[in-house]
């Protein structure tokens, strides 16, 4: 386990001063992911029409999912027979609307500059080498020609291996909110179609 961390400690520190900034970018970034995962879950595999019918039928869980929370607040408002409803839900669903998108653009920052973080330390490390080439010092005590390129290297691969799976990650959340987001919509049409009056009054 000491070996394991000291080649950790390594490998960081002969990154320079650009490892600290995209240590701390893995973080955030895999900390809103996460957040991002648990803030979309569904809450049904049934579609936003055979959810609100089981909600009528009172066989729908309880508030674990976006749209099992939207579609209690929608029969709430709707049960109290507003004037111009839609208008209403617009404003209930604003919150989840804001919920399922919220860190997406800090996500989105994170992934764009990664990269670019890693290619800063590129850029140094291959300033380091040539400093050395121009001086002669194959070996000096910050690295000489080996630490350079070793500076150029680790930079440019830490900040693909930040970049790369929080793109393809988000890319899958981005298709999971648009698809939320049609739901809300479709839902919001049915609760306020003439469909869900004839279902109430079966029911």
């Amino acid at each position: 386990m000491n070996d394991v961390l000291q080649q950790l400690l390594g490998y960081f520190s002969s990154g320079g001063y650009v490892m600290p900034p995209l240590i701390v970018a893995t973080i955030v970034l895999w900390w809103t992911l996460g957040y991002r995962m648990m803030a979309l879950r569904r809450g049904s595999l049934r579609s936003p029409r055979v959810m609100a019918d089981r909600y009528l039928a009172g066989k729908l869980p309880s508030n674990e999912g976006v749209l099992v929370r939207v579609l209690h607040k929608g029969m709430k408002l709707r049960d109290q027979a507003l004037p111009e409803l839609r208008r209403y839900l617009d404003d209930a669903f604003a919150q989840e609307n804001s919920e399922i998108k919220k860190y997406k653009v800090l996500i989105t920052t994170i992934v764009l500059v990664a990269p670019l973080l890693g290619l800063l330390g590129t850029v140094s490390g291959m300033i380091e080498t040539f400093d050395s080439l121009g001086d002669m010092s194959l070996f000096s005590q910050s690295g000489g020609i080996a630490g350079g390129i070793s500076q150029a290297l680790i930079t440019t691969q830490m900040g693909l291996a930040v970049s790369i799976p929080g793109l393809i990650v988000n890319g899958i959340l981005d298709k999971k909110q648009k698809q939320l987001e049609i739901e809300m919509a479709q839902l919001k049409d049915y609760l306020c179609g003439p469909t869900l009056e004839k279902a109430t009054s079966s029911a």
